[in-house]
């Protein structure tokens, strides 16, 4: 159940990953991001007050600090993703968001099946694969984006680590709480660019792109939450980490971008480890 779940994660953020990523590339990166956890914020209300569960101020204070990470993660994500090339970026923020959490939970205990352990490392091998640098990306701004787009991987893993610290009966409240901590922390930066001139609205095809990539987070963050709960966050992560594959698709598909060869050995590849993650 929980390698089905994260493959839903993973195609709900890789999808809302392109979104905020068309949108930034019409109106400011941190005017999209608002709009777009705005949109989120609305829809975990919705999905908090429906499933109706106990909470306590342990689950507010790691909701808080796991949105706070995501979206400074999201950010970024954005950034990178309107100024380098989709097909490298998304995958270099995958593999470093996955490796944070993998991390951490062999570190507390964690102990796979072999066969897992495999899955994992042909996942991670796969955004390796999916990240490398075609001749188009060996420029000053595209190793840049790469930069950025590593930063982003941190924000996002450790996301991973504070929502699978909640307890397992608080429902989505904590995606409530991590989504209001995103707004508030999002609205004092856009007020503090906005006193510089730096900061435009999306409008018209980009606000409904930047509200599409909000309703795609929470709903891949409320999954994400779900299949955190149900098995090992060494399972989930690689699983959710296959995020670019998507992304890399659509980019191919509605921006044209070229999947080389290397690239299209990846997402075999991390077709491979699902297989294998779900076996064992």
């Amino acid at each position: 159940m929980a390698v089905v779940v994260g493959l839903l994660v993973a195609m709900a953020f890789g999808s809302g990953d392109f979104l905020g990523a068309r949108a930034s590339q019409q109106a400011s990166t941190i005017a999209v991001l608002f709009i777009a956890q705005l949109a989120a914020l609305a829809g975990a209300l919705v999905v908090a007050f429906a499933v109706s569960s106990p909470i306590t101020e342990h689950d507010l204070v790691y909701g808080a600090i796991a949105g706070s990470a995501n979206v400074i993660g999201l950010g970024l994500l954005y950034h990178a993703l309107s100024t380098g090339r989709m097909g490298t970026v998304a995958p270099v923020t995958a593999v470093v968001g996955a490796s944070v959490p993998v991390a951490w939970g062999l570190l507390t205990g964690e102990r796979p099946s072999a066969l897992v352990l495999v899955g994992v490392g042909c996942a991670l091998v796969a955004g390796a694969l999916l990240a490398r640098e075609d001749s188009d990306d060996r420029t000053a701004d595209g190793r840049s984006a790469v930069l950025v787009a590593f930063a982003a991987g941190l924000g996002l893993g450790t996301s991973f680590i504070f929502f699978a610290k909640t307890s397992p009966d608080s429902g989505n409240w904590p995606v409530l709480w991590a989504r209001a901590a995103a707004v508030v922390l999002v609205a004092v930066a856009v007020l503090v660019q906005r006193r510089r001139g730096e900061v435009a609205f999306p409008q018209g095809d980009a606000r409904s792109l930047s509200l599409g990539a909000g309703g795609l987070d929470v709903l891949a963050t409320t999954l994400l939450l779900v299949a955190l709960r149900r098995g090992l966050a060494v399972v989930v992560a690689p699983v959710a980490s296959l995020a670019p594959g998507m992304t890399v698709v659509l980019a191919w598909r509605v921006q044209r971008e070229r999947i080389g060869r290397a690239q299209a050995v990846g997402l075999g590849l991390a077709g491979v480890g699902l297989v294998l993650i779900a076996a064992g």
